[in-house]
């Protein structure tokens, strides 16, 4: 972390007359079955972030070590990563092997085209990024310097690290940390964002360059529901620069474990200031779905590819078109709509 750098504090305030409302959703099932020397199910297991390069969607799981790649025609296919210390590629209670998950939480399309996916650092084996470029394949990196400076400039504002959204906006790379498991752990649960130079970022990338150091802090209240924290789950830029956001208010113990889910906001940040609305459902109730992906449909502001985890393994992740604004657009085809 660099000594300089500024720590900020908003709260989000309600909007009178922002609206978010879940339309059309599905399933997440592969085009075609993986095989079981894949080590994967048949759907996609715990979708936590979500990615448009070109016409395809990427998204990432945080439970298996798999991107998925998607497109109009030929559907959601696998794209292997290495498997974990035990040889497997899934995680889960009931194999006991949580704790060795990469935990992918965040992606991020760089401007070259690459697309990486960072783990949530929580632990000592989610401290990876997985580098993912067209033609190339994938590649791992341990990323623990990069970790250690986040989780230090966390433990400095009394809460564990938890990264679960990033984006890029002009020369920063945004990394959204998540505040939750405070209600019994007793740490800090405010979520933040950590604004890191893109440029030296990048060079520490191509192993050019020292670790790079938080710039800015932005300490983000984002509300709570009995007592329950909402916390970044993921965020965006849509094609006119804004950060649309999505947070969740889980009821766990800390961050390494899974809670009910009591309410899902969607929001607009910017550097003065947060707006929010809870997320509903077509019949207007507030939704209980994880949301933990978002990404802008082509060409508009308003219509988004989210993504919920369903945290089971045996339950497919869900995709769904969320319609944000105070009336109807007609946004642009996704595939959603194929």
């Amino acid at each position: 972390m660099s000594g300089d750098a500024a720590v900020r504090r908003i709260v989000a305030l309600h909007a009178p007359g922002l609206r978010a409302e879940l339309t059309t959703r599905r399933a997440l099932r592969y085009a075609t079955n993986p095989g079981a020397a894949s080590g994967l199910a048949s759907h996609v297991r715990a979708a936590s972030a979500i990615r448009r390069l070109g016409s395809r969607l990427i998204v990432v799981q945080d439970d298996v070590n798999a991107l998925v790649v998607a497109d109009a025609s030929s559907g959601f296919k696998p794209l292997l990563l290495p498997p974990g210390a035990d040889g497997r590629r899934s995680f889960d209670d009931t194999i006991g092997n949580k704790h060795l998950k990469m935990d992918l939480e965040a992606a991020v399309v760089l401007p070259d085209g690459r697309v990486l996916a960072f783990g949530s650092g929580s632990a000592e084996a989610r401290e990876y990024v997985v580098v993912f470029e067209s033609g190339t394949g994938v590649r791992v990196r341990h990323a623990r310097g990069l970790y250690e400076r986040l989780r230090k400039l966390c433990e400095a504002l009394g809460s564990d690290l938890n990264i679960e959204g990033s984006v890029i906006q002009g020369r920063r790379l945004r990394l959204f940390q998540r505040g939750n498991g405070a209600r019994l752990t007793g740490r800090g649960s405010v979520s933040r964002v950590f604004d890191v130079d893109l440029d030296q970022f990048l060079r520490w990338l191509a192993g050019r360059g020292p670790v790079p150091g938080v710039v800015d802090v932005l300490e983000v209240d984002l509300g709570s529901i009995e007592g329950v924290p909402f916390g970044f789950t993921d965020a965006a830029v849509t094609h006119d620069g804004r950060v649309a956001f999505i947070a969740c208010a889980e009821e766990s113990a800390d961050v390494r474990t899974d809670g009910p889910v009591l309410g899902c906001r969607f929001g607009w940040l910017d550097d003065t200031g947060a707006q929010v609305a809870d997320v509903i459902e077509p019949d207007g109730s507030a939704t209980l779905l994880k949301l933990e992906g978002i990404e802008p449909r082509p060409g508009s502001n308003r219509v988004f590819d989210v993504v919920a985890d369903m945290d089971r393994p045996d339950q497919p992740a869900w995709v769904a078109e969320l319609r944000v604004g105070d009336g109807p657009e007609s946004g642009p085809v996704g595939l959603m709509d194929s």
